[in-house]
């Protein structure tokens, strides 16, 4: 009997690689654009060990080819996240701007050596800012001389997309990705429910609220990310690109649709916009939780189941 089970075995083992190899649920965290990237994947653990490498090496990539100190925008990716910002430009009439980095810099967000500018100087600003100025010539993207390319509020949803489809396709069948609040869920959680997704408070500590999802991707912008205060006064480094000075009237907005990309670059346009109502007619399979700058909660779009935590 020994005799004849052994090659049994091997069969197994040649025909069906996995074989014999047990699912769990896997977690591991990476620093991508400066911030931890939680991955938690059900699979077996050799499976896990690629899939960890498939999401540092997108990652790497995306961080490379978008951080702020890239001069040359000639890669396919780059050309493609472009025509998807500029999508959003046009539908947000301009409230989602990634020309915004000459902004950052003058209010010192990119240093960290944050001031007040003055009128004159974000005027100036102002001269080198808006999408339209853009063109891509054979193949590559031109910006006018002192333009400098702010993709902090899509780039990451981007990478996010392209790290979860990927082990989708590597036949991973549930699993969630979150870098910094930007983050994909699908299949069934642990608990075999849908994923339930906190959302921060903005001014509190812990959530005000929790999504429950699946197979969708949710993007938070918030006034608490990156701001300092003057007088009494917070400055934020969402900014209205068409004034130049931080966006007023809200404290977070959290998009939920199915690319986490959009949903990155539709919370910063909300959060910038007058009437987001219009946006969000233009992406139906898209909701948004807004609160406003008094604490209000309020939800426009396509509806997710969410709950409230007192």
């Amino acid at each position: 009997m020994a005799k004849k089970f052994i090659p049994l075995l091997l069969t197994c083992s040649l025909l069906f690689p996995n074989c014999g190899a047990r699912e769990k649920w896997q977690t591991s965290t990476l620093l991508v654009f400066d911030t931890l990237c939680e991955i938690k994947v059900f699979c077996a653990s050799s499976t896990f060990r690629a899939a960890q490498e498939e999401v540092e090496g997108i990652f790497s990539e995306i961080e490379s080819l978008f951080s702020p100190e890239a001069e040359e925008y000639t890669s396919p990716m780059v050309l493609e996240l472009y025509k998807k910002a500029l999508q959003v430009y046009h539908d947000s009439d301009g409230c989602f701007d990634i020309t915004v980095g000459p902004l950052s810099r003058l209010w010192g967000f990119l240093s960290k050596s944050y001031h007040i500018p003055s009128s004159s100087q974000i005027e100036s600003a102002l001269k080198i800012t808006g999408m339209e100025k853009l063109k891509v010539e054979d193949g590559t993207l031109i910006l006018l001389p002192g333009m400098k390319l702010d993709w902090g509020a899509i780039a990451k949803g981007f990478a996010i997309d392209l790290a979860s489809q990927a082990l989708i396709e590597m036949g991973i069948s549930s699993g969630f990705l979150n870098a910094g609040g930007d983050l994909y869920c699908w299949g069934k959680n642990p608990d075999n429910q849908d994923w339930n997704i906190g959302i921060k408070h903005p001014r509190e500590r812990g959530y005000f609220g929790i999504l429950s999802i699946s197979q969708l991707g949710a993007a938070t912008t918030g006034d608490y990310q990156r701001y300092f205060i003057r007088d009494g006064t917070r400055y934020h480094h969402v900014f209205d690109p068409r004034n130049g000075y931080p966006a007023s009237g809200r404290q977070s907005v959290t998009v939920c649709g199915p690319e986490t990309l959009l949903c990155d670059a539709l919370s910063t346009a909300i959060f910038v916009a007058k009437e987001p109502e219009k946006i969000m007619e233009k992406y139906p399979n898209y909701g948004a939780i807004i609160v406003d700058s008094d604490g209000n909660l309020s939800f426009i779009g396509k509806a997710s189941p969410f709950r409230s935590v007192d």
